[in-house]
């Protein structure tokens, strides 16, 4: 079984800390990213999100919500799937879709990446 809670590692340097996850699949925890137009230094930032358990024999999917806390006005929605290789290794695999602020209806175009 794929254990979402703990601390996580992505190929960019980033972190995620996510807290336990509770009955109803909620959780909660922080985003420590690397990858800011500030910079290299690393940003914690919150986020919250939900497990959906699977079947029998499936991989949990789940979702969750950062919210670039401090340094941008942004947010961006992740959508995974945890995995468990033959040698107990977790793997979780994402997808994201960030949402920037712009100043108006007709830029509402380059808002999204």
């Amino acid at each position: 079984q794929c254990q979402l809670s703990g601390l996580w590692r992505n190929e960019l340097d980033s972190l995620m800390e996510i807290s336990a996850v509770r009955d109803d699949g909620g959780f909660q925890g922080k985003y420590f990213t690397r990858v800011t137009l500030a910079g290299s230094c690393t940003r914690a930032s919150p986020l919250s999100g939900a497990q959906q358990q699977p079947g029998e024999g499936g991989w949990p999917t789940f979702a969750f919500t950062v919210r670039w806390d401090k340094f941008s006005n942004a947010t961006t929605a992740f959508a995974g799937q945890c995995f468990v290789d033959t040698g107990g290794k977790e793997t979780l695999t994402t997808m994201w879709l960030l949402r920037e602020a712009v100043g108006s209806l007709d830029d509402d175009w380059k808002a999204m990446r």
